[in-house]
C-alpha cells in the first residue's frame, strides 16, 4: 500500500493531501499530493546520502502530519526498519528503548526535541539524550530548528535505491516493558501491508472526501485512496468546530476523544470509528443519536491491527454478558487458549517481539469467548479479581455499567486486610448528570450482577493514563481506597453495596 501511495501522490499533484485543523473557516490545503511526494523524495536521498542502506534501522520522533507521513514514504523505499520512539516516555524509558533498536540515526522535528528536554541531566550518564549525539547513532532535526536542536537533515535531490518491494522488516513499535527489559513489536512489510488493507476494506474511503484521523492506519490508508486527511485538534472545543467545518466521510477518535468531543454537543455526520481503548455500546449509541451515519467499535492490537469490528446496531442488541467487540475481519483466525485467553492469527499479524523467535498465534491477553463467530471479552487476565473463592473478570460486567449518564466505568479490586478483595464499582457520569440521580438508576444494574455485584459504588472521574488516555485500573482501585478510607476526601459520597 505504501507503494501504491507513492504512485497515487504523483497523479494530480496539486489536489490536497493534508488539510489543516479547520477549527474556524473552510479547511485550508496544509499540503498538496505533490508537495508530500517530493518531501519523501527529499528526504530519501538525504537518508541514502547519511549512509543509511537497507535493513538499518531509523529511529523517528516526529509529529504526525506531512513530514512524518514523507519519513515513513522514505524509509520504506530504501528499505530501512523504523523505530517509533516516543521522547515523553522519560528518560529511562527512552534509554532502554534505545538500546534494544540500536538504530544508525534518529530524526526529530524541533517539538519532540523539546519534549525530550527532561533527558538532558542524562547525558552526561549515559550519552543517550535527544537531541545530543549518541552512542547509538547521530541525531537530525527535520522540520524547523529551535535553538538547541540537532544539525538539520538537509533535504537533497538525486537517484536513490528502491527496495519498497522487499518483505524485511518495517516497523519497531514499542508497547510495554519495563525500562530493564522493554518490549517492542515488530511487523514486517507484509503484515504492515495487510493491516493498512483491512482498514480501508473496512472503512472504504473515497476519492477527494476529507478523513479525520490521527494513525498511521488511518491516514495511509485513506490518502492511498485519494481521500485528503486532517489531523484532529488537540484541544476538544476545537475539535468540536473541526468536525462540524470539515464535514468528514470517515473519522477515526480514540473514546476519551469521543466522550470529550460528545461534552460539547456537536452535531455528527459521515462514519466514526473508535478503538485503541474498551468502546461501549452506550458510546456508540451516543454517537450515532449525534447524528453519525455509523459508529464502529474497532477491536485491535499493536500486534494485529485491525482484529475484528462491531456496528453501534449490533453492539446495543446483544444482551450476553461480557464485551462484543464483532466479527474477526476476513483472514483473522480465532482461538481460546485451555487458560480462556483469546489468541489471533492472520496476515495483518507481527512478526514478533524485537529480539524474540517469531510466534504462530498473537496471545492478546483478553479473556474471551466465542459466540458464534464472533468475540466476546471478559476482560484482561491479568486484572481478574479475586473476592471470596471467586475469580471475577471486570470486562464481563463492565459494559452493563454503561447506561445512559455514565461517561465511564470500571470495575477494581481494593484490599481488605485479610488477603480478600473487595470489588468496587468507579463510575464517571457524564457532564451535567448528577450523581445522586446516577446512583439510583444503577442501583437495579447493580441488583442484576448477581455475585459480581460491587461491595461499593464510587461516583467520580476514572483515572486515565497512556497516549490512548485508557482507564488506569491501579489509580482507579487507589481512588477507591481513598473513598473507603475517607470518604469526605474528596466531596463525594461513598456507598455501600
Amino acid at each position: 500500500m505504501l507503494d501504491h501511495l507513492a504512485a497515487t501522490l504523483r497523479r494530480h499533484p496539486d489536489r490536497p493531501a493534508v488539510l489543516t485543523a479547520a477549527t474556524s473557516g473552510r479547511p485550508r490545503v496544509r499540503a498538496t499530493r505533490g508537495d508530500l511526494a517530493d518531501l519523501a523524495d527529499g528526504y530519501a536521498a538525504a537518508l541514502h546520502h547519511h549512509g543509511l542502506a537497507a535493513g538499518d534501522t531509523l529511529g523517528v520522533a516526529v509529529l504526525p502530519g506531512p513530514r512524518s507521513l514523507a519519513v515513513l514514504l522514505a524509509a520504506h523505499r530504501l528499505g530501512l526498519r523504523v523505530a517509533v520512539l516516543d521522547p515523553s516516555a522519560g528518560p529511562d524509558v527512552l534509554t532502554a528503548r534505545l538500546a534494544l533498536a540500536r538504530p544508525a540515526l534518529v530524526v526529530a522535528d524541533a517539538a519532540a526535541q523539546a519534549v525530550a528536554g527532561w533527558a538532558r541531566p542524562l547525558a552526561g550518564r549515559a550519552r543517550l539524550a535527544l537531541p545530543r549525539l549518541t552512542d547509538l547513532g547521530p541525531v537530525r532535526t527535520v522540520g524547523r530548528r529551535l535553538p538547541g536542536c540537532a544539525p538539520p537533515l538537509r533535504l537533497r535531490s538525486g537517484p536513490t535505491p528502491d527496495h519498497g518491494d522487499d518483505d524485511g522488516d518495517a516497523v519497531i513499535v514499542f508497547t510495554s516493558g519495563t525500562t530493564s527489559r522493554p518490549r517492542a513489536v515488530v511487523h514486517r512489510r507484509a503484515s504492515l501491508d495487510a493491516g493498512m488493507r483491512a482498514v480501508a476494506d473496512l472503512v472504504q474511503p473515497r476519492p477527494d472526501q476529507p478523513v479525520l484521523g490521527g494513525t498511521f492506519f488511518v491516514l495511509v490508508p485513506a490518502l492511498a485512496s485519494g481521500a485528503p486527511v486532517a489531523l484532529p485538534a488537540r484541544s476538544s472545543r476545537l475539535l468540536a468546530r473541526q468536525v462540524a467545518r470539515l464535514r468528514a466521510q470517515a473519522t477515526y477518535l480514540t473514546p476519551p476523544q469521543l466522550r470529550t468531543l460528545l461534552a460539547h454537543r456537536p452535531r455528527l455526520g459521515g462514519r466514526f470509528y473508535s478503538g485503541s481503548a474498551p468502546v461501549s455500546a452506550t458510546l456508540l449509541d451516543r454517537v450515532r443519536r449525534a447524528g453519525a451515519e455509523q459508529a464502529w467499535g474497532v477491536y485491535a492490537l499493536t500486534e494485529l491491527f485491525p482484529a475484528a469490528a462491531v456496528e453501534a446496531g449490533e453492539k446495543a442488541a446483544f444482551d450476553g454478558d461480557g464485551d462484543l467487540v464483532g466479527t474477526p475481519l476476513p483472514g483473522v483466525r480465532t482461538r481460546i487458549g485451555p487458560d480462556g485467553r483469546l489468541l489471533l492469527a492472520g496476515p495483518g499479524q507481527a512478526h514478533r517481539y524485537l529480539g524474540e523467535p517469531p510466534a504462530d498465534w498473537v496471545d492478546t491477553g483478553d479473556v474471551a469467548r466465542l459466540d458464534g463467530d464472533r468475540i466476546v471479552l471478559a476482560g484482561r487476565s491479568k486484572d481478574m479479581i479475586l473476592r471470596g473463592a471467586e475469580n471475577i473478570y471486570p470486562g464481563l460486567y463492565e459494559p452493563a455499567l454503561h447506561v445512559p449518564g455514565v461517561n465511564l466505568a470500571v470495575l477494581v479490586g481494593v484490599p481488605a486486610g485479610d488477603g480478600d478483595e473487595r470489588l468496587v464499582a468507579v463510575v464517571e457520569p457524564e457532564p451535567g448528570v448528577d450523581p445522586d440521580r446516577l446512583r439510583r438508576i444503577l442501583d437495579p444494574v447493580l441488583d442484576r450482577m448477581g455475585a459480581a455485584r460491587p461491595d461499593a459504588l464510587v461516583v467520580a472521574p476514572v483515572p486515565t493514563s497512556g497516549r490512548s488516555r485508557k482507564p488506569d485500573r491501579a489509580a482507579a482501585a487507589a481512588l477507591a481506597a481513598a473513598h473507603a478510607a475517607d470518604p469526605a476526601a474528596t466531596g463525594r459520597r461513598y456507598r455501600r453495596g
